[in-house]
C-alpha cells in the first residue's frame, strides 16, 4: 500500500475524532479544532490528550497553539503532539521552536480491504461482544496490556491496569465501536476492538491473556476484524503499533504494510 499525505490526514483525523469522542465522556473536557485536526484534553494524564491530524496544510496558527498550550499548562498536563512524517516538515520545526521535545515514535500500518479474509486457526473461535460481556472484555484487555510482549522501541508508556480497564469501558461507548472476544475450548482467552469511521477501520487494541499466547489468538482476532470491516464497507484497515514490536510483526504477517510514522513531540507541563 502507498500512503499519500491525503491518506495520512484521513487516518489521523479519524484518530482525532475518536479521541474527541472519548474526551466528551469527561466533565470539563475541551476539544480544540485545529486545521482539520484536533487538540484534545480529557483529564490530566489521559491517553486521549493529544494534538493530532494537524500539519497537512502547513504550520499551525500560533494563536491556536498558544490557546491549547495554556489550557494544558493551567492543569499541569503534558501536551503530546502526534505529527505524521507525511505532514509539512515546517510543523516539526515549529513545535521544536516552541519547546516541544521528541518523546518517541509510533508506526501506522494499513491493510487494503477487498475480498474475504484468510480463515482463522481451527482451535480458536471469535465472536462479537454482547453487552453482558463488556466487563469481562475490559478485564481481559487490562490483564493483556499489563503483561506486554517484550520488544519494540519507544512509544507511549502504558497506564496501570485499573486505568486501562476504566478507559477501555469509556472507549467502547464512543460511536462506531465493536468489541470481540476470542475463546479456546469455551474459555475467554483474548479480546479486541474495532472502530469504523468514514470508511476507515481502526483496529483499536487487542490483547491475549499471557497463558494463551503463541496459539494464534491475535491472528484470529485480526482476521475476524478484517472480514467484519470489509463487510461494513470500509476500504482500509489501520493499526498503530510501537516500532519493532511483536504487535507490528503480527499485523505485518497478516498483510498490513507500514504507511508512515508519527513523531511524538511533547510539551512538558510547567515546573512546579
Amino acid at each position: 500500500m502507498f500512503a499519500s499525505p491525503d491518506l495520512a490526514a484521513r487516518i489521523d483525523r479519524a484518530e482525532g475524532r475518536l479521541c474527541a469522542a472519548i474526551a466528551r465522556e469527561f466533565q470539563g473536557a475541551r476539544v480544540f479544532d485545529v486545521d482539520g485536526g484536533v487538540g484534545v484534553f480529557a483529564e490530566r494524564d489521559s491517553p486521549s490528550n493529544k494534538l493530532i491530524g494537524v500539519g497537512f496544510a502547513g504550520e499551525i496558527d500560533d494563536a491556536v497553539l498558544s490557546d491549547i498550550e495554556a489550557h494544558f499548562a493551567e492543569r499541569g498536563a503534558r501536551l503530546q503532539a502526534e505529527i505524521s512524517t507525511l505532514a509539512d516538515p515546517a510543523v516539526h520545526r515549529q513545535l521544536a521552536a516552541r519547546g516541544y521535545v521528541p518523546g518517541g515514535f509510533e508506526n501506522v500500518l494499513g491493510h487494503a480491504l477487498h475480498g474475504p479474509a484468510a480463515p482463522p486457526p481451527p482451535d480458536v473461535t471469535v465472536e462479537q461482544l454482547s453487552p453482558p460481556d463488556l466487563a469481562t472484555l475490559a478485564d481481559v484487555m487490562a490483564e493483556g496490556f499489563s503483561s506486554p510482549d517484550i520488544g519494540g522501541v519507544g512509544g507511549d508508556a502504558l497506564p496501570p491496569a485499573g486505568d486501562i480497564r476504566r478507559l477501555f469501558a469509556l472507549t467502547m461507548r464512543a460511536p462506531g465501536f465493536r468489541g470481540y472476544i476470542a475463546r479456546i475450548g469455551g474459555a475467554i482467552v483474548g479480546g479486541a476492538a474495532l472502530r469504523i469511521d468514514d470508511g476507515v477501520a481502526q483496529f483499536s487494541g487487542a490483547a491475549t491473556l499471557p497463558a494463551f499466547r503463541r496459539r494464534g489468538v491475535q491472528t484470529v482476532l485480526l482476521r475476524a476484524r478484517l472480514a467484519d470491516a470489509s463487510r461494513a464497507g470500509c476500504n482500509i484497515g489501520v493499526v498503530v503499533t510501537q516500532p519493532a514490536s511483536k504487535s507490528q510483526q503480527n499485523v505485518q504477517r497478516e498483510g498490513f504494510s507500514l504507511l508512515y510514522t508519527r513523531q511524538l513531540l511533547v510539551k512538558p507541563p510547567p515546573a512546579a
